[in-house]
């Protein structure tokens, strides 16, 4: 990847994550109820100057393009606010929030790799054959079943079974690697299972694409045998898109992790920006959507370099 290409799509990815911060800034100004209203409530003692005071305080009162324009200004200045609730930087809730998320990101997308991209393959392999429709059939349900279900499906059947398993109460690496490996199986095998539906799907797609070329078949014809030639021909060659999906999946369990976050009490990004969202806590909000947004930007870029890797017949200009 040239130094070059690089800084080009580092600047065009600038405006998108300006449009993404300020269409969710604009959005989350548009739901009913203010951090105000919500730290006021429904027992309401204060007058109405001194309503107007906490508008001020808050820097509430102006317009919300003058709101939109000093946050931007802030951001360049690299100072992301301070939590309008709990009164902490932002900065520092979101050092605390996001390895959470990433531990559980990271392990869900093993096990939605270690799942489908084999059953792919043996789809693939096995085209047209019972085998293939049944490893369809489970794609197609995992395509169809919500993550909250299957979740509670998943902590059902485990507090069940096993007695001692530790399903709640987060624990952090440092203090005992164990435990919070335990605490993390069931949400990041909850977001795996739902993930490798589609990785399978892509998997198998892309197999029977390259098992068609006339590389595969010559290399047949030359007597490679059946485990080479799919594992180091046909497999490398379908990574391409397969790591594409990845990549964009990687993007989208670190912005659609709310649920699974919810539903075990992890203490990560996704129950951050929930709990900002129910408190109308603007300043978390818009940092935790543009921390997410450049995130996602410089996971494609990774993606982009994972491409030479693979293929050094792709070049990036």
């Amino acid at each position: 990847m040239s130094f070059g290409y690089l800084i080009r799509r580092i600047i065009t990815s600038i405006p998108t994550v300006l449009f993404v911060a300020f269409v969710v800034f604009i959005i989350i100004h548009l739901v009913p109820g203010d951090v105000v209203d919500m730290m006021l409530g429904t027992q309401n003692y204060l007058t109405q100057e001194q309503i107007q005071e906490l508008y001020k305080q808050y820097g509430l009162d102006k317009p919300l393009i003058v709101q939109f324009g000093v946050w931007l200004k802030n951001l360049v200045t690299l100072d992301f606010g301070t939590s309008l609730r709990s009164g902490k930087k932002v900065a520092a809730l979101i050092v605390d929030r996001f390895p959470v998320t990433l531990e559980l990101s990271i392990l869900s997308m093993f096990f939605a790799t270690i799942i489908g991209i084999p059953l792919g393959i043996i789809a693939a392999i096995k085209k047209n054959s019972f085998t293939d429709g049944l490893v369809r059939v489970i794609g197609l349900v995992g395509l169809s079943s919500p993550s909250f279900w299957v979740g509670a499906i998943l902590i059902v059947v485990f507090a069940g079974l096993f007695k001692g398993f530790n399903i709640f109460g987060y624990v952090h690496m440092q203090e005992d690697f164990l435990k919070n490996l335990q605490v993390m199986f069931l949400p990041s095998l909850t977001l795996g299972l739902m993930l490798s539906a589609q990785i399978m799907r892509m998997t198998r797609s892309s197999m029977l694409d390259v098992l068609q070329q006339e590389y595969i078949k010559t290399a047949k014809a030359k007597g490679v045998s059946y485990s080479k030639l799919i594992g180091k021909h046909a497999l490398k060659n379908a990574l391409i898109p397969i790591v594409t999906l990845s990549g964009i999946q990687l993007g989208y369990l670190l912005a659609g992790t709310i649920v699974i976050e919810n539903m075990f009490a992890l203490p990560g990004l996704g129950r951050l920006l929930l709990q900002a969202v129910n408190e109308r806590d603007y300043p978390v909000i818009q940092f935790v959507v543009m921390f997410i947004a450049l995130i996602i930007v410089a996971l494609n870029i990774v993606v982009d370099f994972i491409y030479t890797l693979i293929d050094p017949r792709v070049e990036l200009k």
